[in-house]
C-alpha cells in the first residue's frame, strides 16, 4: 500500500484491514511502548496505568499528510513537544474513540465530524504512567483549524509518504530522569517529533509494510 492509494476506497478498506478493527476494553494493557527500546529501565514492580487516547488523523488530500500539534510552551508537562491530538479519558467520555475525538476538537478547534475511525494500534505505554490508545482516522478536507492557546502552539501537517518511509526514521539517544533513553525520531523541516508520538508513526508504518 502506498500513500497515492491509501485514501481511494480499496485503500480505505485495506487499511482498516491492517488496523485493530475494535478498541481495547478498559484498563488498557499495553503491547508497545517507551520500554520497547529501553528494556532495562522497566521497574519489576506492576504500576497503575492511566488510560488515554490520542488520534492519529490522516489527512485526505491529493498527496495524504498526518495532522500533528505542537504542545504550548507554557504547559508543565511535554512542553513545546509535538503529538498528536489526545489526553486522559473523562469520566464523561462514553468511549476510548470519544476520548480522542473530543481532544481533538478541544486541541485544535476540527469538528469530530470531519473525522471517519479506521481502526486502532497497539496500546502504548509511556514511562509516564499512561496507557494510551492510538486511534486513526481519516480527516477530510474542509475542516477549520482554530488551537487552543492554551494547549496548543502550532498545528501542522507532515505528508505521509515522509513517515512511512524507513529512512526517516531515526533512532536518538535523550537525557531522561537523570539517565539515558533510546527514543524514535523523525526531523521534517523544523518539527521533531519523538518519543511516543514518533514511536506509534512506527507502529503505523509496521502495520501497513508487514501486511504488503
Amino acid at each position: 500500500m502506498t500513500p497515492a492509494t491509501l485514501l481511494t476506497q480499496d485503500g480505505i478498506d485495506a487499511l482498516r484491514a491492517r488496523l485493530l478493527s475494535d478498541a481495547p476494553a478498559l484498563p488498557l494493557r499495553p503491547t508497545r511502548g517507551d520500554y520497547d527500546l529501553n528494556p532495562s529501565a522497566r521497574s519489576l514492580a506492576p504500576r497503575e496505568l492511566a488510560p488515554a487516547a490520542v488520534l492519529l488523523p490522516i489527512v485526505t488530500r491529493a498527496a495524504p499528510t498526518v495532522l500533528l500539534t505542537r504542545r504550548s510552551e507554557n504547559l508543565p508537562r511535554h512542553a513545546g513537544q509535538v503529538s498528536f491530538p489526545g489526553g486522559r479519558v473523562q469520566d464523561s467520555d462514553a468511549s476510548l474513540v470519544a476520548t480522542a475525538l473530543r481532544e481533538m476538537t478541544e486541541e485544535t478547534g476540527i469538528a469530530a465530524d470531519f473525522v471517519s475511525i479506521a481502526g486502532f494500534l497497539d496500546v502504548y505505554e509511556t514511562g509516564t504512567g499512561y496507557a494510551i490508545l492510538p486511534v486513526v482516522g481519516v480527516l477530510r478536507e474542509g475542516f477549520a483549524v482554530k488551537p487552543d492557546a492554551r494547549e496548543v502552539a502550532h498545528v501542522f501537517e507532515v505528508p505521509l509518504a515522509f513517515l512511512l518511509d524507513p529512512a526517516n526514521r531515526q533512532e536518538h539517544v535523550l537525557e531522561w530522569k537523570g539517565g539515558m533513553r533510546r527514543v524514535y525520531a523523525f526531523q521534517y523541516e523544523a518539527h521533531y517529533i519523538w518519543g511516543a508520538t514518533a514511536a506509534m508513526l512506527v507502529n503505523f508504518a509496521e502495520r501497513l509494510h508487514d501486511a504488503s
